[in-house]
């Protein structure tokens, strides 16, 4: 008998070997190939973090994504609230997301960072 917690982890892996395997068929890999890789790609995932707790956020944090960037282009300085439910996220992940932007922005006028985001 297994548990919903055994049922959420074969799920996730197998929901990443698809995935992996989707990509690469879509980059003209072949079948077998890809079934392959995306197995070993769960197998690794599993042996390594085997044991571990972790919590995947919704938004990525060291990433600015083109949805990051249109939020930053409709904020207009009080409109968190209703970014929060534009983009199905919390009114703190609208706050953490402007700061990260905001802060790599400073970052690329400082001539730290080049970082290809589209932010000039």
């Amino acid at each position: 008998m297994s548990s919903a917690m055994a049922d959420k982890r074969h799920e996730l892996l197998s929901d990443i070997a698809d995935h992996v395997a989707e990509v690469l068929k879509e980059h003209g890999i072949d079948a077998d190939v890809t079934e392959q890789a995306g197995n070993a790609v769960a197998d690794h995932l599993s042996q390594t973090w085997a044991g571990s707790t972790i919590c995947i956020p919704k938004d990525h944090r060291f990433k600015l994504s083109k949805r990051d960037l249109v939020i930053l282009s409709e904020f207009k300085g009080n409109n968190h609230h209703a970014l929060a439910m534009k983009y199905d996220l919390t009114e703190n992940a609208i706050y953490k997301l402007l700061k990260r932007v905001q802060d790599r922005k400073f970052d690329r006028e400082q001539g730290k960072l080049d970082l290809g985001d589209g932010l000039s």
